[in-house]
């Protein structure tokens, strides 16, 4: 059994030094304070991604929500059945390929978007964060996610 390196922690994997836990934690406590913005909607923050794709692209083939969203279809498909069942979207087969599911709004669904509109700015005001700072982390982790999108991911079935 390996023991613990004498003389303290190991340079480069202390937690002050890794981009990673940063990332997880802003993530986490980001969700968290969704939360009670969206409670009043009766939807969750993954929900609310993929209404917001909606809004902006329905009707949207299921596989582009997931590569948008980033979500499998194992987290997918369940989410959109609830919203289905929230009466917030519909699902349908392309009418030129039937393989193809198709996600539509509703009524409802689009309604919502203006119950929600108020959200990103309440989210703004409670945290106090300038939004010219956001704006500037915004544009550096949809450049970090690029590089990570192209990263070759390892085997799955390898256990890397």
């Amino acid at each position: 059994m390996p023991t613990a390196p004498q003389g303290g922690p190991t340079p480069g994997l202390t937690l002050a030094e890794q981009l990673c836990f940063p990332l997880y934690a802003a993530s986490r406590l980001v969700t968290r304070l969704y939360q009670p913005l969206l409670a009043p909607l009766g939807i969750t923050y993954p929900q609310y991604i993929v209404l917001m794709i909606l809004w902006e692209q329905a009707p949207c083939a299921v596989s582009c929500i997931g590569q948008q969203a980033n979500l499998g279809s194992n987290t997918l498909t369940p989410l959109l059945k609830r919203l289905e069942q929230l009466g917030y979207v519909r699902r349908c087969r392309s009418a030129s390929d039937e393989r193809v599911v198709e996600i539509h709004l509703t009524d409802s669904g689009r309604a919502l978007q203006q119950q929600a509109a108020c959200i990103p700015q309440a989210l703004f005001d409670a945290v106090g964060y300038p939004l010219a700072d956001a704006r500037l982390l915004k544009a550096q982790l949809d450049k970090l996610m690029t590089c990570l999108s192209a990263a070759p991911l390892p085997d799955a079935e390898s256990g890397d």
